[in-house]
């Protein structure tokens, strides 16, 4: 019996073909979202290695002690996300206010809301993290103008695509643009997720 390889890049093309006006902007964000998601996942599997495990000392905005993991992920996740041309702002728990996109980059019609690593004060006893996020279109669409609050503030109705993942003994993506839900397991062998 043979079984369809199907990569989350494959998914994400063959996802696009459903939509005749779509012109890949969604799709670069979740293939670079992805990349994020996979260095998160090789580093968390290697956090007691690499003196990734504890606290930088410093208290976030909601007064939780910051995990190295913790600001390891927000930076990983903000540098794979801020070049693209794709977001215009993006918010993340480990941030105070909005992270604009800089200004040498391109902004794009869409905004990402994230916690970078969630569950992050079970990180030194080795239980299951994970990281949460939510895309929405801006309410703007003019593309020179930097993004606001009230684009990170939209309901949840208006989620272009919402998903989370969990970093444990395997590492699972799942996510939704409101088709169903398709959940993707990391291969670490090959480097990529797999349907």
């Amino acid at each position: 019996m043979q079984h369809k390889l199907v990569t989350i890049e494959r998914h994400i093309a063959e996802q696009q073909q459903h939509f005749p006006t779509a012109t890949g902007e969604f799709s670069r964000i979740l293939r670079d979202l992805t990349l994020a998601l996979r260095i998160i996942a090789r580093d968390v599997r290697r956090a007691g290695l690499t003196d990734l495990l504890g606290s930088t000392r410093v208290i976030n905005v909601h007064g939780e002690e910051v995990r190295k993991l913790d600001e390891l992920a927000h930076d990983v996740i903000f540098r794979a996300m801020d070049h693209g041309g794709h977001l215009c702002v993006m918010a993340s728990e480990e941030a105070e206010g909005l992270i604009h996109i800089p200004s040498n980059y391109r902004r794009g019609k869409y905004v990402m809301v994230f916690d970078p690593l969630d569950g992050s004060s079970n990180i030194d006893a080795n239980i299951t993290i994970g990281t949460i996020f939510s895309i929405y279109r801006r309410l703007d669409e003019s593309l020179d103008t930097p993004g606001t609050l009230e684009d990170i503030l939209q309901p949840g109705y208006r989620q272009v695509c919402a998903g989370y993942a969990v970093y444990g003994s395997s590492t699972q993506l799942v996510y939704t643009t409101g088709m169903g839900v398709d959940v993707f397991t990391f291969d670490p062998t090959i480097g990529e997720f797999l349907l």
